[in-house]
């Protein structure tokens, strides 16, 4: 790839400077720019000195702008660059459990620490290089969300399925001391990373100065062949993870302030044990990873209900949800129920048939699944669905159903509900 601009946005600082499309980005501020975090980082500054080369010739453009605004160029890739992919092989990989023929974006593996920086996306650091890592402490970039699953070393490269994997770990701890905020991330896989290797693993974190750390439970498709034998995490085995991470994040708290690991929602509804009460949450920062997605929706959902009123009666509606939310959603109806009986409406399971049934999440339940279950069996002709079960910003499910497909073959309309407990109970008691 390249620094070449393929276009300018009109009436941007760098369209009223006189940049050119075409011209080679080379430098700002006499900083060399590779790729996007360079373009983002030194061009951040109100006043910025662009280095740009065309047909051999080099020239500088001073621009004044607003501190922080963007200076309008636009590259061949956002990046500027190629993405960074997965050069590891880990032992939980989902995209090793996808069936074939799917499209071809969901078989991609990125590991890129600037798409960490810049979308959220969490990174393994194996395939980071000593000057990219320096430039991250150098530039003080932060946060970093990072993949970190085990911090014993023999653990962490055989669960990344990287002998190299360690430096990755070197990489945490150089972060740390410089400051770096991290965010982490655990799959855990009980008789792998579970246990006194969790304990390790959660007191390292520690000590390497992370802000925070999610734990959320290996995902085990029925296409997980020739890979690492997996055991799926049972009420037994969730109960014990929440326990361990309590442990340390009292410590946490105590020494901290804050609570610094957070189990996600799956793991407390497979341990059938209650979630957490709002301030668990701590905000709700990482709902990104499950967790606290279900506690804020209540919050959300009893709050509108409190000041609801009915004119008319609500038409029927099903709510298709995957197998390990629905009792909770069932709880939210019954509630909506109590106070308007009229309310015709229910709660129904989908069993994830396309990855298997011990697949139970909603945001992984398919649009086949969801027709095959609900046609002829489904109270009126309405289907509420939640939005995570569509590719983002689309109307598409992971089977490539389109919600206009699914609403034909169930001859009913299919409701996109956004996450937000007000807006699901507006769709619950929406009339003709």
């Amino acid at each position: 790839m390249s620094t070449v601009i393929t276009s300018i946005d009109p009436r941007s600082p760098a369209e009223l400077a006189g940049v050119r499309v075409g011209e080679t980005l080379r430098a700002i501020n006499g900083h060399t720019v590779v790729d996007v975090l360079d373009y983002r980082f030194y061009g951040y500054d109100s006043k910025t000195i662009l280095t740009l080369e065309s047909e051999g010739q080099e020239r500088t453009v001073t621009i004044r702008k607003e501190e922080g605004r963007d200076l309008g160029l636009n590259f061949e890739t956002y990046l500027m660059d190629e993405m960074h992919t997965c050069a590891n092989h880990c032992v939980f990989c989902f995209v090793d459990q996808m069936p074939p023929n799917m499209r071809p974006s969901l078989y991609i593996k990125d590991d890129d620490e600037r798409m960490s920086f810049l979308l959220g996306n969490y990174t393994t650091l194996t395939n980071l290089s000593e000057r990219e890592a320096q430039r991250i402490i150098d530039l003080h970039i932060s946060p970093i969300n990072v993949s970190v699953h085990a911090t014993d070393d023999a653990l962490h490269c055989k669960m990344l399925g990287n002998k190299q994997a360690s430096r990755s770990l070197d990489y945490m701890r150089a972060f740390g001391k410089a400051g770096i905020v991290m965010n982490g991330q655990i799959v855990v896989c009980p008789g792998w990373n579970d246990g006194e290797a969790l304990r390790q693993t959660l007191s390292d974190l520690m000590d390497m100065n992370f802000a925070a750390c999610c734990l959320v439970p290996v995902g085990i498709t029925k296409y997980r062949k020739g890979l690492a034998k997996l055991e799926p995490v049972t009420k037994e085995s969730a109960g014990a993870i929440i326990d361990i991470a309590e442990e340390f994040g009292a410590k946490a708290l105590a020494q901290r302030g804050t609570r610094m690991f957070f189990c996600a929602d799956e793991l407390f509804l497979k341990a059938e044990r209650p979630l957490p009460e709002d301030d668990y949450y701590e905000g709700y920062r990482h709902l990104e990873n499950g967790v606290g997605l279900l506690r804020l929706l209540e919050q959300e959902f009893m709050a509108a209900l409190k000041y609801a009123e009915l004119e008319k009666d609500p038409s029927p509606f099903t709510i298709a949800t995957g197998v390990a939310a629905a009792p909770f959603l069932t709880e939210l109806l019954e509630k909506v129920k109590e106070k308007f009986p009229c309310v015709q409406g229910e709660v129904m399971a989908v069993k994830n048939d396309f990855f298997g049934r011990t697949i139970d999440v909603a945001g992984l339940v398919t649009g086949q699944d969801i027709a095959a279950q609900l046609k002829g069996n489904m109270t009126g002709r309405r289907v509420l669905i939640p939005v995570h079960m569509l590719r983002h910003g689309e109307t598409v499910f992971l089977d490539d159903y389109t919600v206009e497909r699914l609403s034909r073959e169930l001859d009913a309309e299919v409701q996109v509900c956004s996450g937000d407990g007000g807006e699901l109970l507006d769709l619950m008691l929406e009339t003709e």
